[in-house]
């Protein structure tokens, strides 16, 4: 395994990729939604931390939201599944599911 130089920033890798912040922040609470060491959380003062995605990490999460978007069915369930937020849902189900 080759020893990771560089992680992204949540945010940024929700401009990248085009996607709802609070989506991405709800799939990676759960570190169990992406392999081992993908999803690195960077402390940056007392009790603050910011967290970052490997490019493996971002990887994952691309091919996992492509997968979810396969039918409209199969993204509403993405979205029960992994988002408790009632507001991010609806939020995240008026845009184009792409």
């Amino acid at each position: 395994m080759a020893t990771i130089t560089h992680v992204f920033t949540i945010n940024h890798v929700a401009e990248m990729l085009g996607e709802d912040l609070e989506l991405l922040e709800a799939i990676v609470s759960n570190s169990d939604n992406l392999t081992y060491g993908s999803i690195i959380s960077v402390v940056h003062g007392d009790d603050e931390t910011i967290t970052a995605l490997t490019d493996d990490g971002i990887d994952e999460l691309r091919q996992m939201l492509a997968d979810a978007r396969r039918s409209p069915e199969a993204w509403n369930d993405f979205l029960d599944c992994f988002v408790d937020d009632e507001e991010v849902i609806a939020r995240v189900k008026a845009k184009s599911p792409r």
